[in-house]
């Protein structure tokens, strides 16, 4: 006898931030992916609304990997009722860890900072979330094995493959009465420095499919001598570069790229800071699952060496009153928030500064402002003007291009029934529908968000 079953599209359609996805059966339901809405303010406002479900009814969680667009709502949906296991690959349990402890101390600084200066319109600003709710979020969590299928009752396996991306990072087969559901995570590029080619599904009846750059190629560019350049026409001003980085992954490959250049004799031997509690935290990640990444262990460990790593907050504002020509890597990677700002508020004014943007900026955010030519940008209440020199690397971003996602998508071996195109804005999402119905045949659909689509089983 057939099953319907309800998907809800609660985060990352018609967007990139936020996934959410609801699977409702007869028996159970449960979420892939538990994000935050990130950059636009009429998108961040929805991560203070309730979800129009009923979160107390919510099985279990499955997470596709650990960053912040798809982990950074679990303390709000603990707080909501939510009483479940929370399940991932050990390295994304991790990162998950770290990432949401890091965006819950950020979240209680900001509102602290703006209660004493009195530029929120908020009395008092409060915290989305505190590190009390991360706790709890983290007492749900449960390692699952990656590569073999598991069953969690009532007619539901489940299965996990790597899909590059960032350590941990998976895509996620369901079966659910026999009807195999594939959500793809972000897949990762087939061609990354640090992480393994991803995993290729064989079989998918209804896909859901992320199309972050599903309307572009990343640049065939020489990253390691774009780097250089950039490193040595900075040095050559006497001024600091500095690159707003994301924490997991990102930051890690800045670090080697530099490191190499550094070994290689094609960059002077200049200070290189890595100002990121949390990145530390993640660095610690990949020593303990270095089966994960392609880079030998003692190769990490070299890299490590070759930077001052800060942790305390009274060594960044060390490091910032330095006058010598320095790299500093600092997040946020949106510059969003984080100890970039820091640097920003102290650099940004000076012509000699490079600041480089080194991987995707989502609309809204001081990122993509700096990337759209701003001539000023506001950080705590305070507008400042950018007279610093903006660099942007394309090639760096750990989600594939049009051609890595095609290329993930084509050992799919029968054409599945529907296809679902998310995590992406409107027109890459647009564009990708049109490349996989001309590429596959294909019929894709773009949902919108909040829609309840019933599928057949």
């Amino acid at each position: 006898m057939s099953k319907p079953v309800f998907v809800h599209f609660l985060g990352a359609s018609g967007t990139v931030t936020g996934s959410k996805f609801l699977v409702e059966t007869p028996e159970t339901k449960f979420l892939v992916d538990c994000g935050l809405f990130q950059g636009l303010k009429e998108l961040r406002l929805l991560n203070w609304e309730h979800l129009p479900v009923n979160v107390s009814q919510i099985d279990f969680i499955l997470l596709t990997h650990g960053h912040l667009d798809h982990t950074g709502y679990l303390p709000c949906l603990i707080k909501a009722g939510f009483n479940g296991k929370i399940f991932g690959s050990a390295p994304t349990l991790d990162v998950a860890r770290i990432v949401l402890l890091d965006s819950a101390k950020i979240q209680e600084e900001e509102a602290e900072h703006a209660n004493k200066q009195g530029y929120s319109k908020h009395k008092p600003a409060k915290a989305l979330y505190e590190l009390v709710d991360v706790e709890k979020a983290v007492s749900r969590f449960q390692e699952i094995r990656i590569n073999e299928w598991i069953d969690f009752g009532n007619d539901i396996q489940v299965r996990y493959q790597p899909n590059g991306h960032i350590i941990g990072s998976c895509f996620i087969e369901i079966k659910v009465s026999g009807k195999r559901f594939v959500f793809s995570g972000d897949v990762g590029q087939e061609k990354d420095l640090l992480m393994y080619p991803p995993n290729k599904p064989q079989e998918a009846d209804i896909l859901f499919v992320e199309s972050t750059y599903g309307d572009r190629l990343h640049p065939d560019e020489d990253i390691q001598g774009h780097m250089k350049r950039i490193i040595l026409d900075t040095i050559s001003r006497g001024g600091n570069l500095v690159i707003p980085s994301f924490a997991v992954e990102r930051t890690q490959l800045l670090m080697y790229i530099i490191w190499r250049l550094k070994e290689s004799g094609e960059i002077p031997d200049i200070p290189c800071i890595m100002d990121s509690p949390m990145g530390a935290n993640i660095l610690e990640v990949f020593h303990h699952h270095s089966e994960w990444l392609k880079i030998p262990w003692e190769s990490c460990a070299a890299m490590c060496r070759g930077f001052t790593i800060i942790r305390e907050f009274k060594d960044t504002l060390q490091q910032i009153a330095t006058r010598y020509p320095k790299i500093v890597i600092a997040g946020s990677g949106m510059v969003t928030g984080g100890r970039v700002l820091n640097y920003l508020q102290e650099y940004i004014g000076k012509p000699e500064t490079s600041i480089l943007l080194a991987g995707y900026q989502s609309e809204g955010t001081r990122g993509r402002s700096l990337q759209d030519g701003a001539t000023e940008i506001k950080m705590y209440g305070k507008y400042y003007p950018v007279r610093a020199h903006v660099e942007i690397i394309h090639g760096l971003s750990a989600h594939g291009d049009q051609k890595d996602l095609i290329h993930w998508l084509s050992g799919i071996k029968r054409k599945p029934e529907k296809v679902f195109i998310i995590h992406g804005e409107r027109q890459a999402a647009e564009v990708f529908r049109l490349k996989l119905q001309d590429t596959f045949r294909w019929d894709c659909t773009l949902p919108k968000l909040f829609e309840i689509v019933e599928i057949s089983t």
